[in-house]
């Protein structure tokens, strides 16, 4: 056996041992009268009083009849001392037998600083309340191993407190999107995870089956259909926070499973909203870190507004110098194929357009800069300016697209139009075309007011705001390929 294996093996034991002593290794109950950060703040103010502190072993210093550990909890670390002449002969060595580091202990006390001026527990009592079986590992792989950080997250938390700061603020962000909207008058929703046609973006979806109905069902790549309806049936604004599902490509930038936001906007249109998420964003950071500039990939990004517009036919000119309306949709390809990118079966003049955009011009936007007006075709729920423009914009930051938005499409003979040119599309070839919904049609023939949509990837935004390389980062246990 391995060493590692040696250890779980008596520590069995150990577990074992004190079942036949009747203690429990995982009692029921715990009690705890203050946290770790508390007693940390409070400790002149709380002096010789006694507390009952709890938290996990993750050091032992043991000096015959003294012993030192640390031990943690949720909020922070602190030292504790065990004596044999303050716990008895019988107790002391309870402790040295049956207690490894990785253990969760109870621990009543009163508070005295050291010769070091160190914060300490003086135990006068304790209790085992979880018995670890596996040794915490000397030395955490850390960046070397990053498959293996992902795959035993808990220990990624465990030793990395920048990590586990990562996820903090993904929560307080969430939160503060939430009271952001909630304050601005929105109402938050739940839609099906399960549908039976997938809509709302361009992306290939995970297919499933429900035995009880007998019936193939997708997972869903985005909400926005569904909350349309509530549009329709006279919610104003509404918006949800969920997962979504889209069956493509791991990178840095894209997971199979994702956290997305969405809302809609009665009565509002795209350039409303712009203003509204530049002072969405600029409260958040704000909120987080007390300022609107971060530092992403050892570059400078200001978050204050106002953000830079350009349009999207003016960035494809800058950088490769095509004018999307000199060329027609076989022109396009024939260029794409030069810059070496690769177009998906079916993909028309829009999509082509987007992918040349994708390689060669989102990569050059640093700063939040909102990309407006893109190529009619492009987003069929869209509303278009006129027969070349819609009125939508992505904001692009580092390079990365984590908004995408637009005045909704209300008029359902259009929205048909464009559903049928789209199953055109995906009878071509081009697996990402949005499929035609006869019922959210419907729905729009019972009448939907004029709004304003936006989609913000969470996952992304988190990224850039915690400098992770990657989604990956801010997921806390992102899909892995099972080890063989």
């Amino acid at each position: 056996m391995s060493t590692s294996d040696e250890i779980r093996q008596n520590r069995i034991e150990k577990r074992q041992k004190l079942e036949n002593l009747a203690f429990s290794p995982y009692p029921i109950s715990v009690k705890r009268t203050h946290q770790v950060d508390e007693v940390l703040k409070d400790f002149s103010k709380i002096g010789s009083q006694e507390v009952i502190l709890v938290g996990r072993i993750r050091t032992i210093r043991s000096h015959g009849a003294l012993t030192f550990f640390d031990f943690e909890d949720g909020t922070g670390k602190i030292q504790a001392m065990f004596t044999r002449d303050r716990l008895g002969e019988k107790n002391y060595q309870f402790f040295l037998d049956y207690f490894d580091i990785g253990d969760f202990i109870e621990v009543r006390g009163a508070l005295f600083k050291t010769k070091r001026e160190e914060k300490t527990v003086e135990g006068r009592d304790f209790k085992m309340i979880a018995k670890s079986l596996r040794p915490l590992p000397e030395k955490w792989h850390g960046l070397k191993d990053v498959e293996e950080r992902y795959r035993k997250r808990y220990l990624d938390l465990i030793f990395s407190p920048e990590v586990k700061n990562k996820f903090e603020i993904r929560s307080i962000l969430i939160k503060e999107i939430r009271s952001f909207l909630d304050k601005k008058g929105f109402f938050e929703v739940e839609t099906p995870i399960l549908q039976t046609i997938y809509g709302g973006a361009r992306a290939k979806p995970f297919k499933t089956h429900l035995n009880a109905l007998d019936i193939d069902l997708f997972l869903r790549i985005s909400p926005e259909l569904y909350l349309k309806r509530l549009l329709v049936g006279g919610f104003e604004k509404v918006y949800e926070i969920g997962k979504c599902f889209r069956n493509e490509g791991v990178d840095k930038f894209h997971n199979p499973d994702f956290t997305m936001l969405e809302f809609y906007w009665a009565y509002a249109d795209y350039r409303e909203l712009m203003k509204m998420t530049e002072e969405m964003f600029e409260k958040i950071l704000k909120r987080i870190s007390g300022k609107t500039e971060i530092e992403y990939g050892k570059k400078k990004i200001n978050f204050k507004k106002p953000w830079e517009r350009i349009e999207f036919f003016a960035l494809l000119e800058k950088y490769t110098g095509i004018k999307y309306q000199d060329v027609n949709e076989a022109a396009l390809g024939k260029k794409a194929k030069e810059l070496g990118i690769e177009i998906l079966k079916g993909a028309d003049k829009a999509n082509i357009a987007d992918e040349i955009y994708k390689k060669y011009c989102r990569p050059k936007i640093v700063q939040p800069t909102f990309v407006i007006n893109h190529p009619y075709g492009f987003q069929p729920l869209a509303k278009n300016i006129d027969h070349e423009k819609l009125a939508s914009f992505q904001v692009v930051v580092a390079g990365a697209e984590i908004v995408n938005a637009f005045s909704e499409l209300n008029d359902p003979i259009e929205q048909q139009k464009r559903f049928k040119e789209q199953e055109r599309m995906f009878k071509g070839g081009f697996e990402e075309a949005q499929r035609s919904d006869e019922e959210f049609i419907e729905a729009l023939e019972y009448g939907m007011p004029p709004a304003a949509g936006f989609g913000l990837g969470i996952d992304r935004l988190v990224s850039i705001i915690t400098d992770s390389d990657s989604l990956r980062e801010v997921i806390l246990f992102p899909l892995m390929k099972p080890k063989e």
